[in-house]
Order: C-alpha cells, then sequence, then structure tokens
C-alpha cells in the first residue's frame, strides 16, 4: 500500500508516536476508540476492508471493487 507511519499519522489525525506505538503492539492494540476509530477510518478511505471478528478470523484485505 506504500503508506507510511507518517503518512497514516496525517490522514489520520493522530500522533505519529500513536501510531508507531499502535504497529508495535501484539494483537488489537490498547487505546482510546476515538483513537483507534481515526485510524481505521484513515484505512478504509485508503481502501482496506476490516474482516473477521477478534475471536474469529480478524484480519484486512483490499476492498471488494463493486
Amino acid at each position: 500500500m506504500g503508506m507510511t507511519a507518517s503518512l497514516l499519522a496525517d490522514l489520520s489525525g493522530v500522533a505519529y508516536t500513536t501510531i508507531v506505538r499502535l504497529e508495535s503492539s501484539d494483537g488489537i492494540p490498547a487505546g482510546q476508540v476515538k483513537t483507534l476509530d481515526s485510524v481505521q477510518k484513515a484505512l478504509e478511505e485508503a481502501g482496506i476492508e476490516f474482516i473477521g471478528t477478534p475471536e474469529n478470523g480478524a484480519g484486512v484485505r483490499w476492498k471488494p471493487k463493486s
């Protein structure tokens, strides 16, 4: 996808250091819901789709073309 942590921080409005911390966490990162929602929205707008659930097959994929 070619998105750097710096670009994701800019697109999501989340601090760069927070993005780095989220990237380095194992599993679902701890953080404020608002922060996680902002990152998810930025990734979705870039063409990523979140699939599954944390308990069953969580993952991401490119959004299917409609």
